[in-house]
C-alpha cells in the first residue's frame, strides 16, 4: 500500500501532542517448527543506468552537509525554535548532466515538478566556485610557502597582506559554496527515481494487467459491505472510535481482533518460511529517516503525522523504520540479500481522501500491515521485485481472493519507485476492485539517502584490482512490498466469504491462527 511521497515546500503540519521520546546487527538463524500460533506485535533494459536511481530524494535538505547521508548539521527552526537534523543526498550530479535528456523525459512521463534546468545551472555554478577556490587556495599555499623564507621586512608585509586578501576571498567563496549547495540539493532532490522501460507510460488508467487469479463470486442472494456486516455481527464501532479519536478511527471487536492477529501471525509465518528474518519496529522515527526514505514527513498535503515539540514522526509504513536499521554503514557481500518481514502500527493522515469510496475500514487513519523488504546486490534488485510480487500472489491466491496485478504507469510511481506492482482485489461489498497490497523496486534511490553501501567480494571487472581492502564500494537496491495490510484484508474475506445466513466463513489457511474457529455467527445465533 502506497504512502504519497513527492518534493515538499509547505509549512503545515499534522501535529499530534505527544511527548517527544529520545532517540540491530545481523540476526542469528533460526529454523521453524510448528508451533501454535502466538501473537505478533500488532528504470530501461538496453539503456539501464546503472546504477538507474543516482539518489534523487523528495524531501529537500535545508542546509549544506558532506556528500554523504551520515555527515549532518543541525539548525534551529525559526518558526518552531526545534533542532533539525540536515542532510545530504550522494547525488551524481554529473550523471545527471551526461543523461540530461533521459532524465527530462523521466521527469515529464512522471508528472513530476522538479526543475532539471535549475540543477543544472546550479551544478554549473558550483563548480565554477569550487575551481576558485581551489585556484585561491593554490596561491595561498605559494605565499605561505614564500613567507618561510629569509625576507625584507617590506616584502614580508607585502607578503602578509597578500596572504590576508586570500584569506578573505576565500571566506565568501566557501559561504557562497555552502549556500550554493544547499540550493541545489533541495532542487536535486525533487527528481524522482528513474523508470524501468517496460513500466507504463501516462497515468494510473494506463497500467496494464500482469496477471488476473479467479473470478468474482456469483452470489444467489443480495449482498452486504463490510460496513453493514460488520454492524450485525458487531466486529467494529466507528461511532465510538469517532468519539474517542474523530473519523477513519475504529474499533475491532470479537472475531474481528481474532482476525487480524491470525492474518498478521499468517502472514509472518508464511513469509518467514520463504527465508525472511521476521521484525518488530519503532512507530515513531526521525523526520530525516521519513525523508531519506523518500516521503515527505511536512507539506500541506502529507500523508505523515509529526509529533510536536519534536524532529520525530509516526510512520505510515514499517518500510521507513526497516530502511533505516542499516543507514549509514556498509555491508559485506557476504551478508546480501537482506530480506526482512516487519509487523507494525501504521498512521496516515490521508489527506485529500474523502468520498464512498473511502468509507470503512477502507481508509482509516491507523491500522497494522505486514510489510517486506529487501536490500540486495544492483544486479539482483529486478528479480527479487518478481519474487516480493510472486509472494504476494501466493498468499493471496492462498485465502482464495479474485485479484489482478498491475504495471503502474509512470504516472502513478512515488518518487523512490523505479517500478511498481499493484494488486487490486475484488471487493463485491463496494462493487470494485481495491488495492490491497503493492511491490516497489526502489534500486538506489533510497539507499544513496540512507547510506547504505556494500562491498563486493570482486571489484567490476572494468576496475583495476589494487588488492581486497581497495575494492569500491556501491550502493545496495533496496524493494519493499505490502504482504497483509490488515484492514483491507478483513474486509475481502467479511464481502468475499459472507453467506445467506449472515455469517462468515473463515478462509482455510487462517483456522489454526483463531483457535480452529471456521466460522463467524451472528450473536443471535
Amino acid at each position: 500500500m502506497r504512502l504519497g511521497c513527492c518534493c515538499f515546500g509547505g509549512a503545515a503540519l499534522h501535529s499530534l501532542k505527544l511527548a517527544a521520546l529520545p532517540s540491530l546487527s545481523p540476526p542469528s538463524r533460526f529454523a521453524l517448527a510448528p508451533v501454535t500460533p502466538a501473537l505478533f506485535r500488532s528504470p530501461r533494459a538496453p539503456l539501464r543506468f546503472s546504477p538507474v536511481a543516482r539518489a534523487l530524494s523528495s524531501a529537500p535538505a535545508a542546509q549544506p552537509a558532506a556528500s554523504t547521508s551520515s555527515k549532518v548539521a543541525t539548525k534551529t527552526n525559526s518558526d518552531d525554535q526545534l533542532a533539525k537534523t540536515q542532510w545530504n543526498a550522494s547525488i551524481d550530479f554529473k550523471w545527471i548532466r551526461d543523461n540530461k535528456d533521459a532524465v527530462a523525459a523521466n521527469i515529464r512521463n512522471r508528472n513530476s515538478n522538479a526543475d532539471l534546468e535549475l540543477v543544472l545551472e546550479l551544478y554549473a555554478k558550483m563548480l565554477e566556485i569550487q575551481k576558485e577556490v581551489e585556484r585561491l587556495r593554490g596561491e595561498r599555499n605559494v605565499v605561505a610557502n614564500k613567507m618561510k623564507g629569509k625576507l625584507e621586512p617590506s616584502e614580508r608585509q607585502k607578503l602578509i597582506e597578500e596572504g590576508k586578501n586570500l584569506k578573505e576571498g576565500l571566506v565568501t567563496l566557501e559561504e557562497d559554496l555552502l549556500k550554493l549547495t544547499d540550493e541545489l540539493q533541495q532542487e536535486a532532490q525533487c527528481i524522482p527515481n528513474m523508470t524501468h522501460p517496460d513500466v507504463p507510460i501516462g497515468d494510473e488508467d494506463c497500467s496494464t494487467i500482469r496477471t488476473t487469479v479467479g473470478s468474482p463470486r456469483e452470489f444467489s442472494f443480495p449482498i452486504k459491505d463490510h460496513l453493514q456486516l460488520g454492524k450485525e455481527l458487531d466486529l467494529f464501532d466507528f461511532d465510538a472510535a469517532a468519539k474517542v479519536s474523530g473519523s477513519k478511527f475504529y474499533y475491532l471487536k470479537n472475531e474481528a481482533v481474532m482476525l487480524e492477529m491470525a492474518l498478521t501471525n499468517w502472514t509472518v509465518f508464511e513469509v518467514v518460511k520463504r527465508g525472511f528474518t521476521p521484525l518488530t519496529t519503532p512507530e515513531i522515527v526521525r523526520s530525516s529517516v521519513v525523508e531519506k526514505c523518500g516521503f515527505q514527513p511536512r507539506g500541506e498535503n502529507t500523508q505523515v503525522y509529526s509529533v510536536e515539540g519534536s524532529d520525530q514522526c509516526l510512520i505510515g509504513t514499517a518500510e521507513i523504520p526497516v530502511g533505516g536499521i542499516h543507514m549509514d554503514s556498509i555491508l559485506a557481500d557476504s551478508q546480501l540479500p537482506l530480506k526482512y518481514v516487519a509487523s507494525s502500527h501504521c498512521f496516515r493522515t490521508e489527506a485529500g481522501a474523502a468520498g464512498a469510496a473511502t468509507r470503512g475500514l477502507y481508509r482509516v487513519h491507523q491500522f497494522s500491515k505486514v510489510e517486506m523488504f529487501v536490500l540486495c546486490r544492483p544486479e539482483e534488485s529486478d528479480s527479487y521485485h518478481e519474487e516480493l510480487i510472486r509472494i504476494e500472489e501466493e498468499l493471496f491466491s492462498s485465502l482464495g481472493l479474485h485479484f489482478k496485478t498491475l504495471d503502474m504507469a509512470t504516472a502513478d510511481l512515488g518518487a523512490p519507485a523505479y517500478r511498481k506492482f499493484d494488486v487490486e482485489a475484488w471487493m463485491p461489498g463496494l462493487g470494485r476492485y481495491g488495492e490491497i497490497s503493492s511491490a516497489s523496486n526502489c534500486t538506489d534511490y533510497q539507499s544513496r539517502r540512507l547510506g547504505i553501501r556494500y562491498r563486493p567480494s570482486e571489484p567490476p571487472s572494468s576496475t583495476p584490482k589494487k588488492g581486497k581492502g581497495n575494492v569500491p564500494t556501491q550502493f545496495v537496491h533496496t524493494l519493499n512490498a505490502t504482504a497483509c495490510a490488515i484492514p483491507r484484508m478483513i474486509v475481502c474475506i467479511l464481502e468475499n466469504y459472507q453467506q445467506e445466513d449472515g455469517s462468515i466463513v473463515i478462509p482455510e489457511p487462517l483456522r489454526p491462527f483463531m483457535g480452529g474457529l471456521e466460522r463467524i455467527t451472528p450473536k443471535s445465533h
